[in-house]
């Protein structure tokens, strides 16, 4: 794709997922005030992600994102944001000693507020409505007046994104994200886990890691990267008036950035080559997901990357698969070997929610924690077998003992969805079944480890 780029430049193109806004006048008067607000981030912030995704492009670091399937408008408190921060973090800490290598942790979190949907309507007994799309697109109500797409929620998602971003910084450098009181976490979630027992040898050697080090000097006070953390924010790109508004040309380089989260990403529902979510993305030089999902082809995926990552930049370009537990050993291996064929220094992460989601005899939408687990195994065996590196986990997950998926050492069932079923969109693991589901990865990558990457990496956290 040759042709000029410019921030509005997708507008000329088919575009998909888009809300049908009832006054174009009031649209075009908020994406001009937005226009006019500061960045939510910055292009330094940005170029470093890049940098330590390029760690994992090189094998030499792992990536962990995770957060809600659709932040909501009415969650926005402090304790909601500490509890998936801090689930983030404990799962990085697990995941960094099984891998031996540094962890890059990226929430969904600070501006994931808009979702793409399989249908333009939703139908209620006899009322049929525009279907909801996110709280920055419109209300989760079946009502009318809450369905109708209303630019306005464009302008409280910045200012929620603007606080939780705030308050995300002061956890990652302020002494919250401490190695010592994350392990000290990670011991309680251990003693009441019906699976103690299975857990406890990693937890130990955690734990004679952080004693040797302190033994060696390394302590909280002496050593900034045990007490602090890098934490990125990541969203789907797919409201594009809001991502446009949000866009910015970086003083230094004088390249465009999207200043809306650190790293974007492509949906599968909007990943059309000559589409308007490919042209927006192309052009800024924020790191890019995309993803991968059961009908992506090996001709539909090659020329994608050749569209948004023209230079084969190593960090640029994260391919998420998400292709379903009975799938993943069938579809992606064939992917995978093409893009290594080609030389291209992408990422790889695996997405093992979207492609495992079933409907309850209730109909409500579920997951199973034993699918989930079965995805992510699958694709460590592909990557073993291709070798290439399997580049990390993207989980929709909250920090809240919420039930919407079933399984777990806690044995969760269906019948157990309905005490504490709090999404409007996705199912998403609990805390008890995010954590369970590092320290079971965490096995994983120990067992798959080369010998080369055998003396533990806590320290870099």
């Amino acid at each position: 794709m040759t042709s000029t780029w410019s921030p509005d430049s997708w507008r000329a193109r088919p575009i998909k997922q888009v809300p049908a806004y009832p006054s174009p006048e009031k649209l075009a008067a908020m994406e001009a005030k937005l226009r006019g607000y500061p960045p939510l981030v910055f292009a330094g912030e940005a170029r470093r992600l890049r940098a330590s995704l390029a760690q994992v492009a090189d094998g030499k670091a792992f990536v962990l994102q995770g957060g809600d399937c659709a932040e909501s408008f009415s969650d926005f408190t402090a304790n909601i944001i500490r509890d998936t921060f801090r689930v983030l973090l404990q799962m990085a800490v697990v995941l960094t000693f099984g891998a031996s290598v540094p962890v890059v942790k990226m929430g969904r979190m600070a501006g994931q507020f808009a979702k793409p949907r399989s249908s333009d309507t939703e139908t209620i007994g006899d009322e049929t409505l525009p279907t909801y799309r996110g709280d920055i697109v419109n209300g989760p109500e079946f009502t009318p007046e809450a369905r109708v797409p209303d630019p306005a929620r464009m302008e409280l998602g910045y200012f929620q994104s603007a606080g939780t971003l705030n308050l995300l910084r002061a956890f990652a450098t302020g002494g919250y994200a401490d190695l010592h009181e994350v392990h000290r976490w990670n011991l309680g979630f251990v003693a009441r886990s019906p699976m103690e027992a299975r857990y406890r040898d990693l937890a130990a050697r955690i734990d004679e890691t952080l004693g040797f080090m302190a033994a060696c000097g390394m302590t909280s006070a002496s050593t900034p990267q045990i007490r602090e953390t890098d934490f990125f924010t990541s969203h789907e790109a797919l409201l594009l008036p809001y991502e446009q508004a949000l866009t910015r040309v970086d003083s230094t380089s004088g390249d465009w950035y999207a200043c809306s989260a650190h790293f974007l990403w492509v949906g599968d529902r909007t990943r059309q080559t000559d589409g308007a979510h490919v042209e927006f993305l192309r052009g800024v030089k924020n790191p890019l997901g995309l993803k991968v999902g059961p009908t992506t082809t090996i001709d539909d995926l090659l020329r994608l990357i050749d569209t948004l990552d023209p230079k084969n930049e190593p960090g640029r370009l994260t391919l998420i698969s998400r292709m379903g537990a009975e799938k993943v050993e069938k579809l992606l291996p064939a992917l995978v070997r093409a893009v290594n064929r080609e030389g291209r220094r992408v990422v790889w992460l695996c997405d093992p929610m979207h492609g495992n989601t079933i409907s309850t005899a209730a109909k409500l939408k579920t997951r199973n924690f034993d699918a989930i687990l079965s995805e992510v195994r699958g694709f460590f065996d592909v990557h073993a077998a291709e070798g290439t590196w399997a580049g990390g986990v993207h989980v929709e997950m909250t920090g809240r003992n919420v039930t919407e998926c079933v399984g777990g050492a806690h044995k969760l069932t269906e019948a157990d969805l309905s005490q504490s079923y709090e999404t409007f969109c996705d199912p998403r693991l609990n805390a008890e079944q995010s954590l369970e589901l590092a320290f079971l990865v965490a096995e994983e990558l120990k067992a798959r480890r080369q010998p080369a990457r055998e003396l533990p990496a806590v320290a870099a956290q």
